[in-house]
Protein backbone atom coordinates (compact mmCIF):
# COMPACT_ATOMS: atom_id res chain seq x y z
CA UNK A 1 0.00 0.00 0.00
CA UNK A 2 2.95 2.38 0.76
CA UNK A 3 4.16 1.82 -2.61
CA UNK A 4 0.82 2.73 -4.70
CA UNK A 5 0.72 5.73 -2.20
CA UNK A 6 4.32 6.79 -2.73
CA UNK A 7 3.77 6.41 -6.97
CA UNK A 8 0.35 8.55 -6.02
CA UNK A 9 2.38 11.59 -4.57
CA UNK A 10 4.63 11.36 -7.05
CA UNK A 11 2.07 11.49 -9.68
CA UNK A 12 0.40 14.32 -8.32
CA UNK A 13 3.37 16.01 -7.97
CA UNK A 14 4.67 16.43 -11.39
CA UNK A 15 8.05 14.31 -10.90
CA UNK A 16 7.22 12.70 -14.33
CA UNK A 17 8.35 15.46 -15.70
CA UNK A 18 11.51 16.61 -13.67
CA UNK A 19 13.31 13.10 -13.41
CA UNK A 20 16.27 12.18 -15.09
CA UNK A 21 14.09 9.92 -17.40
CA UNK A 22 11.64 12.97 -18.26
CA UNK A 23 12.70 13.96 -21.60
CA UNK A 24 10.67 10.30 -23.03
CA UNK A 25 7.80 12.17 -20.67
CA UNK A 26 8.08 15.11 -22.70
CA UNK A 27 7.95 14.09 -26.13
CA UNK A 28 4.94 12.18 -25.75
CA UNK A 29 3.27 14.88 -23.62
CA UNK A 30 3.91 17.54 -26.74
CA UNK A 31 2.84 14.48 -29.05
CA UNK A 32 -0.66 14.18 -27.76
CA UNK A 33 -0.90 18.02 -27.49
CA UNK A 34 0.21 18.82 -31.30
CA UNK A 35 -2.46 15.93 -32.11
CA UNK A 36 -5.27 17.93 -30.11
CA UNK A 37 -4.68 20.80 -31.71
CA UNK A 38 -4.76 19.71 -35.10
CA UNK A 39 -7.99 17.47 -34.20
CA UNK A 40 -9.11 20.65 -32.80
CA UNK A 41 -8.41 22.90 -35.98
CA UNK A 42 -9.84 20.28 -38.31
CA UNK A 43 -13.27 20.33 -36.23
CA UNK A 44 -13.31 24.15 -36.58
CA UNK A 45 -12.54 23.80 -40.48
CA UNK A 46 -15.27 21.02 -40.71
CA UNK A 47 -17.75 23.42 -38.77
CA UNK A 48 -16.80 26.18 -40.80
CA UNK A 49 -17.28 24.53 -44.15
CA UNK A 50 -20.89 22.76 -42.43
CA UNK A 51 -21.94 26.43 -42.53
CA UNK A 52 -20.64 27.82 -45.84
CA UNK A 53 -22.24 24.87 -47.58
CA UNK A 54 -25.96 26.08 -45.42
CA UNK A 55 -25.40 29.64 -46.96
CA UNK A 56 -24.91 28.14 -49.95
CA UNK A 57 -28.15 25.80 -49.73
CA UNK A 58 -30.38 28.22 -49.19
CA UNK A 59 -28.83 31.19 -51.68
CA UNK A 60 -29.61 28.07 -54.30
CA UNK A 61 -32.96 27.80 -52.97
CA UNK A 62 -33.27 31.77 -53.26
CA UNK A 63 -32.15 31.67 -56.73
CA UNK A 64 -34.00 29.29 -58.14
CA UNK A 65 -37.38 30.45 -56.60
CA UNK A 66 -36.18 33.89 -58.27
CA UNK A 67 -35.45 31.59 -61.53
CA UNK A 68 -39.38 30.30 -61.37
CA UNK A 69 -41.00 33.26 -60.84
CA UNK A 70 -38.92 35.19 -63.95
CA UNK A 71 -39.99 32.19 -66.14
CA UNK A 72 -43.89 32.54 -64.84
CA UNK A 73 -43.77 36.21 -65.72
CA UNK A 74 -42.24 35.54 -69.14
CA UNK A 75 -44.84 33.37 -69.91
CA UNK A 76 -47.19 35.95 -68.98
CA UNK A 77 -45.80 38.22 -70.99
CA UNK A 78 -45.58 35.79 -74.08
CA UNK A 79 -49.26 34.84 -73.78
CA UNK A 80 -51.63 35.48 -77.36
CA UNK A 81 -54.04 37.97 -75.33
CA UNK A 82 -51.44 39.68 -73.33
CA UNK A 83 -50.08 40.53 -76.87
CA UNK A 84 -53.08 41.15 -78.57
CA UNK A 85 -53.64 44.09 -75.75
CA UNK A 86 -50.51 45.77 -76.12
CA UNK A 87 -50.84 45.83 -79.70
CA UNK A 88 -54.13 46.78 -79.41
CA UNK A 89 -53.06 50.21 -77.64
CA UNK A 90 -51.05 50.76 -80.76
CA UNK A 91 -53.81 51.13 -82.77
CA UNK A 92 -52.66 47.59 -84.73
CA UNK A 93 -55.61 44.67 -85.22
CA UNK A 94 -55.19 41.62 -86.29
CA UNK A 95 -55.45 40.47 -90.03
CA UNK A 96 -58.89 39.88 -91.25
CA UNK A 97 -57.65 37.27 -94.18
CA UNK A 98 -56.17 34.62 -93.32
CA UNK A 99 -52.21 33.75 -94.44
CA UNK A 100 -51.10 32.01 -97.62
CA UNK A 101 -48.98 29.47 -98.00
CA UNK A 102 -46.13 30.27 -100.70
CA UNK A 103 -44.90 27.42 -102.26
CA UNK A 104 -41.30 27.29 -104.74
CA UNK A 105 -41.27 24.92 -107.14
CA UNK A 106 -37.96 24.27 -108.25
CA UNK A 107 -37.34 22.83 -111.95
CA UNK A 108 -34.71 19.89 -112.47
CA UNK A 109 -32.29 20.81 -115.09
Amino acid sequence: MNKVKRSVYDLLRGSFLTDASSFKNWRIIIFVVALLLFMISSAHNADRKVIKIAELNKKQRELRAEYVDTGTILMRMKMESNIRQKVKLRGIQPSQTSPQKIRIIRKKN
